[in-house]
């Protein structure tokens, strides 16, 4: 695992794109500070870019590091969550400015995946991970079913996991800082 760590790391340093196993489903990502990788995310994705994208974080310090202001039952989800869970929030801070939605929210998750949460910490920014499919298409369960196009059009592909089954994406709640929750995906 730690070469795929320094080789994913690598690419990303240098503005590109991987392809990833995630603790959901296999992941496109970039360095969130790259507004010139996310724009090629979009691209390759075929995806309109009014369409917001996740990030995942390693821990509670990145997660507070990029929202302005973390509301106190986002700690409770995050600790208690069952499956993995996205919580999209109001006034994000040190990502690209191609990730915020236009209401000023982003989707960030806190992974508990090993190989997610190393490079994570070794690239000390959030990492974009979106579903490795064309806009519109169905999520690829597993690697097998990936998109030859997608597979052609990023800079690395992790050599892990790739005989594993996915599991389903993750639930996604909109957690507003004046209390009000809502669940965009269960």
């Amino acid at each position: 695992m730690d070469i795929e760590i320094e080789n994913a790391l690598q690419v990303l340093k240098d503005g590109g794109v991987i392809l990833y196993p995630t603790d959901t489903v296999w992941g496109i990502g970039c360095d969130a500070v790259r507004a010139d990788a996310v724009d090629r995310i979009y691209k390759i994705k075929k995806r309109d870019d009014s369409k917001s994208l996740i990030c995942l974080v390693n821990d509670l310090r990145m997660l507070e590091r990029h929202v302005e202001e973390v509301p106190d039952p986002a700690y409770d989800i995050i600790e208690y969550a069952q499956k993995p869970t996205t919580i999209i929030y109001d006034y994000p801070m040190g990502v690209a400015q191609n990730l915020i939605a236009s209401d000023n929210s982003l989707a960030i998750r806190v992974t508990r995946d090993a190989f997610c949460n190393k490079l994570i910490r070794k690239l000390r920014r959030p990492l974009v991970s979106t579903s490795a499919n064309l806009s519109g298409m169905q999520t690829p369960q597993s690697y097998a079913e990936i998109d030859p196009l997608i597979l052609e059009s990023v800079d690395y592909v992790v050599n892990l996991h790739r005989d594993k089954k996915s599991v389903s994406p993750s639930t996604i709640i909109k957690l507003k800082n004046d209390g009000t929750v809502k669940v965009i995906r269960n």
